[in-house]
């Protein structure tokens, strides 16, 4: 199993390595995400477990390989990838997309007959089974850009500078159709316990829309809810940790935040 601090799989990033973790924690981003908007979740959990961070392709240090526009196939890649780090006990959290796509690399896990994940953390993600009544992928450029500014969590600044436009713009279509087109049977379940995460505002997946998960597991649902939108999970940060990390057995105080957010 790997144990370096490095981390040669272009599928992860493991920004504070702990090699001597009891548990590791797996975090998939939302649509038009990178690891890097996950820094600071990744750096107030290392106390209490190793962290990855999956890095989808087509972006950052991986915008040179071609996308992908399916998160059943996100998933299997993921889940390939995943299973050399399954030495110990994992933990998948995943943020709007990130949850439909943590959800279905639990599935191979449970198809395969292995282990797999302890729980999962589904935020800001409507139950798989639910249909999607939004068709962002089909917008143009500037429409799609608009979109997603509106939503939150993307810098304004990629609606007026070229470069930016252009290294987002490939990541973002692929991600928005692989959700958008996405949806697992009404009987399709896990057997983990499901931990759903919400902000109570949000309009993109509401309340009632991530409080149907508990259809997909037969092994216990519970529902948090946070002040915000879409994006509570940026200025959540801690709660969130401290959600994560109650579950997983922590008593570490969680590390103070960094002031400097990369550009997603």
């Amino acid at each position: 199993m790997p144990s370096s601090a490095a981390v040669d799989n272009p599928w992860f990033r493991r920004f504070n390595p702990s090699d001597s973790a009891p548990a590791r924690v797996v975090i998939f981003p939302h649509a038009g995400g990178s690891a890097s908007y996950y820094l600071d979740h990744a750096n107030a959990l290392a106390p209490h477990a190793d962290v990855l961070t999956v890095q989808y392709p087509g972006r950052q240090n991986r915008y040179a390989e071609p996308t992908i526009d399916s998160v059943p196939e996100l998933a299997e890649q993921a889940y390939r990838e995943l299973r050399e780090w399954s030495d110990r006990p994992l933990t998948l959290f995943g943020h709007s997309m990130g949850a439909a796509v943590a959800f279905e690399v639990a599935r191979c896990f449970a198809r395969d007959g292995l282990a797999g994940p302890e729980r999962l953390f589904v935020s800001a993600g409507r139950a798989p089974s639910l249909p999607r009544d939004s068709e962002i992928h089909r917008l143009s450029d500037d429409g799609m850009l608009r979109e997603i500014v509106r939503l939150g969590g993307t810098d304004e600044r990629i609606l007026t500078i070229p470069a930016l436009r252009e290294l987002i713009l490939p990541a973002l279509r692929a991600d928005y159709t692989a959700i958008e087109t996405y949806r697992a049977a009404p009987d399709a379940v896990v057997p983990q316990p499901i931990i759903g995460l919400v902000g109570e505002s949000d309009g993109n997946a509401t309340v009632d829309q991530v409080a149907q998960w508990e259809r997909h597991t037969t092994g216990g649902f519970d529902l948090r809810v946070f002040p915000g939108g879409h994006f509570y999970v940026a200025d959540q940060v801690e709660a969130v940790v401290r959600l994560i990390a109650d579950h997983l057995g922590g008593e570490t105080p969680v590390r103070p935040l960094s002031t400097v957010r990369p550009l997603d």
